[in-house]
């Protein structure tokens, strides 16, 4: 559908698709920043609690039980509440998790709001990728790799300023709360400007309800299943990488997680011009082989100037990935969009809930360096698998 065909449809004029896709782009850097504040805070969340390797991977591993969980009934939420209203839930609920992450009394009593936090975190997810679909659809226009561009400045943003906050002295939690209640008020105005009600769009005959991943989905759903893996283990792991291996500050060890948004920022900004240029097999191949080899090189030299180089072409390589398979999963016809994107990112989380624990019990075992070779094979099997990508009619 062309941009002209979606000013003759009713209620989605030009001003009000403008106004979505900006809002849309707040919601993205929303949860990018969040995602990054709580990467660069891993290692406070370790401090506070008094965690080991493996006893933090419980709580990471309980935010991912959280966010598959949710990814069972996040479609069919969408789908009768419309994305702007799934995302106004989500997001608030989002944001208090997020907010009281560092005040729980124990580990114990952590692990609830911890799987919590990971239920709205899927549901914002689905959400906000929901409404960027359908603009794309709407207006004839490639946007994904641009909103999953945002995410990325996001979280730049987000490692950045706890990185700055530390330098300074700032409390931890009262970071994480103050950081809460400013996102919040972001998440509130920016659903104000989405599209009113689309969630069960996409045809007559699809499902609006979760979809079993099977054929083209299944596929499509492992690929991002290694995708997540090796990105996930990098927000989760990065910081305390650098700061435990590599002999780096907290603060100095946040930047590196800025430096791989950034270069994930600027890689997904270019992104839809490459997708029209490219084909989406070779952007996937070429990516997923940079950072297979970059994060290789980080592990074996365990030098800073080289982590942060390794940081930034693994933030690159990885760029592609989320914005080519999510949009590739909604062209498989008979599903909507929202329970196609929930199916094959309930896979996907799978990454997320498969790494903690694996990560955390290889470097309970071994060493955090050698655990972090999950990266490259992650990273190695996109590649791999990328081939079996069927590129954009």
């Amino acid at each position: 559908m062309t941009a002209s065909a979606a000013v003759a449809l009713p209620g989605h004029g030009e001003p009000a698709l403008r106004l979505a896709r900006w809002a849309t782009r707040a919601q993205f850097s929303t949860l990018g920043l969040m995602a990054g504040a709580w990467g660069a805070h891993i290692p406070s969340v370790k401090a506070r609690y008094g965690l080991d390797e493996a006893t933090l991977s419980m709580v990471l591993l309980a935010a991912a039980l959280g966010a598959v969980t949710s990814l069972l009934f996040a479609g069919r939420v969408v789908a009768r509440l419309g994305a702007r209203n799934a995302a106004l839930v989500a997001g608030l609920v989002l944001c208090t998790m997020f907010g009281l992450m560092l005040v729980w009394p124990s580990f114990a009593v952590l692990l609830a709001p911890a799987f919590v936090f990971g239920c709205a975190m899927s549901l914002f997810d689905v959400s906000i990728n929901t409404e960027g679909s359908e603009l794309e659809h709407l207006t004839g226009r490639a946007i994904m790799s641009n909103l999953h561009g945002m995410f990325a400045v996001g979280a730049m943003a987000g490692a950045a300023a706890v990185s700055a906050m530390l330098a300074v002295g700032w409390d931890p939690a009262a970071q994480l709360g103050g950081l809460a209640v400013l996102l919040a008020g972001v998440v509130a105005i920016g659903t104000r400007g989405m599209l009113e009600s689309h969630g069960s769009s996409g045809g007559d005959g699809e499902k609006a309800t979760f979809a079993w991943p099977r054929g083209l989905l299944l596929l499509i759903g492992l690929l991002i299943l290694a995708g997540m893996l090796a990105e996930g283990v990098m927000y989760d792991w990065c910081v305390l990488y650098l700061e435990q291996e590599v002999g780096m500050t907290q603060s100095v060890a946040a930047l590196g997680y800025a430096a791989f948004a950034g270069a994930m920022a600027v890689s997904r900004f270019a992104g839809d011009a490459l997708r029209e240029r490219f084909s989406e097999r070779s952007l996937l191949f070429t990516g997923a082989s940079l950072a297979a080899v970059s994060m290789a090189v980080v592990l074996l030299m365990r030098s800073p100037a080289v982590s942060f180089v390794g940081y930034v072409l693994m933030g690159a390589g990885l760029a592609p990935v989320a914005p080519i398979l999510f949009n590739a999963a909604t062209r498989v016809p008979g599903v909507s969009r929202a329970a196609a994107i929930a199916s094959v990112t309930s896979i996907g989380y799978s990454g997320f809930m498969i790494g903690p624990p694996l990560i955390g019990g290889l470097a309970h075992a071994v060493s955090l360096s050698a655990a972090l070779s999950v990266v490259v094979v992650g990273a190695a099997l996109l590649a791999i698998g990328s081939r079996r990508v069927p590129d954009k009619g």
